[in-house]
C-alpha cells in the first residue's frame, strides 16, 4: 500500500537535494519517476528544479489550476511521484495527490517549506499535515549555530523582516 511523505524544513535544509538524490535512487533501479514542481518556483526556470548542491534535473510544471489526477492520466504510469516546493500547491491539489495514492498505490513524496517567513503555513503544507500518512523535518543549522526552526527574511542591514509578501523566490 502506497503513502503519501510530507518531508518539511527550513530553507537551506537539503529538501530540493534529497527529492533528486530520490529521484536519481528510483531511476538507478529501473523505475519511472514523475518529478513535479509548481509553477510558481520560476528561479530556475519553468522546467529545472536545482538544489544549492548543484544538483539538477527536468520537471513537469504544475500551474495552479492544473488538475494533478487529469495531467497524470494524460503522462502515463509512474512508479513514484516526487514533488518539490509542494508548499506552493493548492489544498486542492494536495487532494488531489492523495487520490493518486489511494486510488492508483503511487507513492508520493512532497518536498517543501512548512511556514514563512512571518511563521504562518503555506495551505499547500497545512493540508499535508492533515492528509500526509508521514510527516518528517528535515534538520539543518541556523546561523547562529542551533537548530533552525524557522524561516527568516533579513534586510540588508541584518535585522529580521516580519513584513511582506509570503513568497520571495531564489532567498537564502
Amino acid at each position: 500500500m502506497a503513502k503519501m511523505y510530507f518531508k518539511y524544513g527550513a530553507m537551506g535544509s537539503s529538501k530540493t537535494a534529497q527529492a533528486l538524490i530520490t529521484k536519481f535512487n528510483y531511476e538507478e533501479r529501473g523505475m519511472k519517476v514523475w518529478l513535479l514542481k509548481p509553477s510558481t518556483d520560476t528561479r530556475d526556470g519553468d522546467r529545472i528544479i536545482r538544489s544549492r548542491t548543484g544538483l539538477q534535473a527536468l520537471a513537469r510544471s504544475i500551474g495552479l489550476h492544473t488538475h494533478i489526477v487529469e495531467a497524470y492520466e494524460k503522462e502515463g504510469p509512474a512508479d513514484v511521484i516526487i514533488v518539490d516546493e509542494c508548499q506552493f500547491l493548492s489544498p486542492e491539489q494536495i487532494d488531489q495527490l492523495r487520490t493518486l495514492v489511494d486510488e492508483k498505490d503511487i507513492p508520493i513524496l512532497c518536498f517543501g517549506l512548512r511556514t514563512d517567513f512571518r511563521t504562518k503555513m503555506f495551505p499547500g503544507s497545512a493540508r499535508l499535515l492533515e492528509v500526509a500518512d508521514t510527516i518528517t523535518e528535515i534538520k539543518t543549522m541556523c546561523v547562529c549555530g542551533n537548530k533552525a526552526i524557522v524561516n527568516a527574511r533579513i534586510d540588508q542591514n541584518g535585522h529580521v523582516i516580519i513584513q511582506g509578501e509570503q513568497v520571495l523566490l531564489g532567498g537564502k
